[in-house]
């Protein structure tokens, strides 16, 4: 076999397994860990024998790939998601690293007998959590999580690479230098790294999403033109001295969210760029890693990582998200879901290209501490997420969507929706399906059997109906597909039996459950008296308890609760006294 031969059949090889490996994931291990486990199984002591220590091309792959992965989490972010999360996800990026940096270095100084310099320079190479580590476990776990907890971490894992880069790199360079801290210096690099990595991004965003909503280009060529103007924003942008990670997180946002063909088929092959960008780069950093030398530094590597999970992460997001009254177990899970990956062992090579005297040391330090990280943490996300009562109902949606080429993803789109036992269109004509205006029923399968529905056609349970319909449409249609809510075990339980609506007023609610309420609050819609409870921009899950009875956040209409779950928490079952329905508008 040539060299040529046998160097692509390994990388085939090495890519094959991982693929394979990867249905573990559904045990427990996250995808991440699979990867670099394989790598490091290749890896010169393994049973691969690969010997690989090139790491400017390890820096490139793995900034190549973490690239493609933030463009692929920026164009699935909605733009609402930035609206409820993005002040306390940026506090928690740039205040909650510094944070996480400092207390991290002074504990790395003192227990590894560093230099206070070299302590906080592993500090913030290990600060920052990993947008691959939380967009691949968010979505692969299965946990459905509040709107606001689920956009803190996405974009909180998106946006903090600026200023662990900005750390790391400044320390590098006080270490080199010699020099000390100057605020002229700090305040440059920072204004650098975020204003051009922001203002770039915007420009460069929509400027590419002008060019793409006006190219006429085969169906597969989108997502490829996306991408390879999304690598050259981010190397612009770094050129300029911003970040490119944050520049190209915006560039998908705004690509996402504007009205061009990056619609479900520019999704599907980004999705499978970012899985082939992750595999590619934790299988390069695995094969970079030593794991008898790793082994060496386990002990002091693990204490790190344990003071990072339990200490650091927790105080930081504390510190971060005081100003936005966050409950203390969506706090708690925020914590928990610090996930170090990639990002972290791509900082550690700084060191060793700017070949800075322990350099190897930093490397394997934060190796270890990225692997423990994901045992820890990645395993025990779903388990946490119960442990703290934050997972939500998963709401109704199409089991499949397709938009129509030549129009705005804002108009018309093929809906393929599957009919359950509870749904009011199962052994019915489909009477409740044609009062949406503009829908058409275009086509049915059945046991394998592709039908296509005239006047009186019947539909029956698990019947998969395929609908033309305005977008508008998408999420009532979910709604009447699933059928009464109330008849699904887990929606009931979460929200309780009893929808409430939100302008209905407590004096109602007080005097059919004896609540005793502040002056003032009688008068108060249910709406306003949640929205002041809170304290905080409402989202579908936040809950208010009151007097033995608890009020769930059901359906938000343009950021206003419209309506609201009641249940009583001293009762397995609610139960409601006859006189309810005449009290409280339901």
């Amino acid at each position: 076999m040539s060299e040529i031969n046998a160097i692509l059949f390994f990388v085939g090889l090495l890519l094959f397994l991982s693929v394979l490996a990867s249905s573990l994931a559904r045990f427990g291990p996250p995808l991440l860990l699979i990867f670099l486990v394989v790598g490091m199984l290749a890896g010169q002591d393994g049973p691969g024998k690969i010997g690989f220590d090139n790491v400017p091309v390890a820096f490139f792959v793995a900034n190549l790939a973490l690239a493609i992965i933030l463009l692929d989490g920026g164009l699935r972010t909605h733009i609402q998601t930035f609206r409820v999360a993005l002040r306390p996800a940026l506090s928690l990026a740039t205040i909650g690293v510094l944070v996480s940096a400092s207390l991290a270095g002074a504990f790395i100084a003192v227990w590894l007998d560093l230099d206070w310099r070299y302590g906080l320079l592993l500090g913030s190479i290990v600060a920052s959590t990993d947008a691959a580590a939380v967009f691949s476990q968010l979505r692969s776990s299965g946990v459905t999580l509040n709107q606001r907890v689920s956009a803190t971490l996405e974009i909180e894992s998106g946006t903090n690479d600026p200023m662990a880069i900005f750390l790391v790199t400044f320390l590098l360079t006080t270490i080199d230098s010699d020099q000390g801290f100057t605020a002229a210096g700090i305040f440059q690099q920072i204004v650098s790294q975020f204003g051009i990595g922001i203002v770039g991004g915007v420009v460069l965003g929509y400027a590419l999403s002008f060019l793409v909503s006006r190219m006429q280009l085969v169906e597969g060529l989108y997502a490829l033109l996306i991408a390879s103007g999304g690598l050259m924003a981010f190397t612009a942008i770094n050129q300029l001295g911003g970040s490119g990670f944050l520049g190209i997180y915006l560039v998908g946002l705004i690509v996402g969210n504007r009205r061009n063909h990056a619609s479900e088929h520019v999704f599907r092959v980004m999705d499978g760029l970012a899985w082939l960008a992750q595999a590619g780069m934790f299988l390069v950093l695995g094969l970079l890693v030593n794991p008898t030398q790793l082994w060496e530094h386990a002990g002091p590597a693990a204490l790190v990582a344990l003071f990072l999970i339990f200490i650091a992460r927790p105080i930081a997001v504390w510190i971060s998200l005081l100003p936005f009254h966050f409950p203390s177990r969506e706090q708690g899970f925020v914590a928990w879901v610090g996930l170090r990956g990639a990002v972290p062992i791509v900082l550690s090579l700084f060191p060793l290209m700017a070949d800075l005297e322990g350099g190897q040391f930093l490397f394997d330090i934060t190796f270890a501490v990225v692997l423990v990280s994901l045992l820890i943490q990645g395993t025990t996300l779903g388990w946490m997420a119960q442990l703290l009562k934050l997972q939500v109902p998963r709401e109704p949606g199409p089991v499949a969507s397709f938009a129509f080429e030549g129009t705005r993803p804002d108009t018309h789109a093929l809906l393929a929706f599957r009919i359950q036992r509870s749904s009011n269109l199962a052994a019915t004509a489909g009477e409740a399906l044609y009062r949406f205006a503009g829908l058409r029923c275009v086509a049915v399968t059945r046991r394998n059997r592709l039908l296509f529905p005239k006047p009186q056609f019947v539909f029956a349970v698990h019947d998969l109906i395929y609908v033309i319909t305005p977008e508008r449409h998408r999420e009532e249609l979910g709604v009447l597909f699933r059928g009464d809510s109330k008849n699904a075990p887990e929606v009931r339980t979460f929200f309780g039996s009893f929808t409430l609506h939100g302008e209905a007023t407590m004096d109602g609610l007080a005097e059919v459950y004896g609540l005793a309420l502040k002056q003032g609050q009688a008068e108060l819609s249910i709406a306003d008296y949640m929205r002041r409870r809170l304290r905080r921009r409402p989202v579908e899950g936040d809950i208010v308890e009151v007097d033995g009875i608890r009020l769930t956040v059901r359906t938000l209409a343009a950021g206003v609760i419209a309506t609201v779950g009641l249940r009583l928490m001293d009762t397995e079952q609610d139960t409601r006294p006859s006189s309810l329905d005449k009290k409280i508008p339901r």
